[in-house]
């Protein structure tokens, strides 16, 4: 028993100290996590919420001083009991959010590793056992140094862990486990593969068959059954494969320009979630560097969850010289932990991403101003809102009978609004535009 005891003591100290520093490197994000739990599909306490950062600072601080703890043996009764309860606290929540469907991703070793509610709950079971067997051999647990020395270690552990608390949140992780690192291509991480895994989706169907329900199980498919339909429930297998970036987008009055800004060299991302919680200091400081950048010859847009009135008054109290595209809050959350934050991208790829306090380390030598390719010009036939160019118009030999309205726009800036998602659909430079409705769209 005692050396079962010996070896468990440093086996579970290493597992609580790799699991608190991971989420110690990122404590926003699992201040992020703990607000999901808060929130009212969960446990539904809201009023925990606004404090969810801090009780994340103190929950992976003590996480990674027990591990040091039990290892060095400081205080034994304290941190073993201390073990045990954090451990039967995080086995019920794992078991609530698994048997209850609740939450997709428990957080326990943040974005490095991904496991899912069953997964954790295993995994806290097998540790609350383990802890139970150290909480029987409790009285084998001895310090290896003298008291001085091990209380000495653990207050400086203790200033270790809140300094760096402290760092990344006043700059950035350390470690970036997320898929918007520097270096990764926003794009590449986008695509699903062609022989990607589909998710397996099972449907129960309910029919009342001469007055008795009766069930039947398809994989999507429509029942062929002589019954009154009544219901469907689904039961998803398997979710199928999953892109590392998939709720990204940069949107405009109803248009995609994802894929215009990811193809573009020199673009500055400036990043904010919410503009309501968006720090004034942050907002002031992206002013100067932004307007530096826009000279220099960068393409820069705001990124933002906030609606239409908090961009308009947030532009023009901080006077910001570029405009914001909506991005989904929880995609924009995981890009930078920073409101704002700020990235650097080269067609797709992240070159660099910084805090606001690190603002002066953003570099932006001169470029050259983006210009689209003109691949073509003239008039954009749009024939039902599909465009065309004119050979492609003539070519449909279209009579007065066919035609329902038509709307000709000659001048560019009468066209602006038109012309601008044309030309970005179709990578063209067409200068004016005749809009045609046929009559079989009425």
């Amino acid at each position: 028993m005692k050396y079962l005891v010996g070896f468990l003591r440093i086996f579970v100290g290493v597992f609580f100290i790799i699991s608190g520093f991971i989420k110690l490197n990122d404590p926003i994000g699992f201040a992020f996590k703990l607000e999901e739990y808060f929130g009212p599909t969960v446990l539904d306490l809201p009023f925990f919420i606004p404090y969810a950062l801090g009780i994340s600072i103190i929950v992976v601080v003590f996480e990674v001083l027990l591990g040091i703890f039990l290892i060095i043996g400081y205080k034994p009764k304290f941190t073993v009991w201390s073990l045990l309860l954090m451990i039967v606290f995080f086995t019920f929540l794992t078991f609530y959010s698994a048997y209850f469907d609740k939450v997709k991703d428990c957080g326990c070793f943040g974005d490095a590793m991904k496991m899912d509610p069953w997964e954790s709950f295993g995994k806290d079971v097998f540790l609350l056992i383990l802890i139970l067997i150290i909480f029987f051999g409790l009285k084998y647990i001895k310090p290896f140094f003298g008291k001085l020395t091990t209380t000495i270690l653990s207050l400086l552990s203790f200033i270790a862990c809140l300094g760096f608390a402290y760092h990344v949140l006043m700059h950035l992780p350390s470690i970036d486990f997320r898929p918007f690192k520097v270096g990764n291509n926003i794009t590449d991480n986008m695509i699903v593969p062609e022989d990607a895994p589909q998710p397996i989706i099972e449907y129960t169907w309910v029919f009342d068959e001469n007055g008795t329900e009766k069930e039947y199980l398809t994989d999507g498919s429509y029942p062929d059954s002589p019954g009154k339909y009544l219901r469907v429930t689904t039961n998803t297998i398997s979710e199928g494969y999953e892109p590392p970036i998939h709720d990204f987008s940069i949107e405009k009055d109803g248009e995609d320009f994802t894929e215009d800004y990811l193809t573009r060299p020199n673009v500055i991302f400036i990043v904010n979630y919410n503009l309501a919680k968006a720090e004034s200091a942050g907002l002031i400081a992206i002013k100067s560097v932004t307007d530096k950048a826009i000279a220099n010859g960068y393409d820069v847009i705001g990124l933002t969850a906030s609606g239409q009135n908090e961009v308009d008054a947030v532009k023009t109290e901080f006077k910001l010289g570029f405009d914001y595209y909506f991005c989904d809050e929880t995609a924009l959350k995981t890009v930078v932990r920073s409101n704002p934050g700020i990235l650097k991208l080269e067609k797709g790829t992240i070159i660099q991403k910084v805090h606001w306090n690190d603002i002066d380390q953003l570099k932006l030598p001169e470029v050259t101003p983006y210009q689209p390719e003109v691949i073509d010009d003239g008039t954009a036939y749009l024939v039902d809102d599909k465009v065309l160019n004119l050979e492609e118009f003539e070519a449909l030999s279209l009579t007065k009978e066919d035609i329902k309205n038509t709307y000709v726009f000659k001048d560019k800036s009468a066209a602006k609004v038109t012309l601008d998602s044309v030309n970005l659909e179709t990578g063209k430079n067409y200068n004016s535009t005749v809009k045609i409705i046929l009559n079989n769209n009425q």
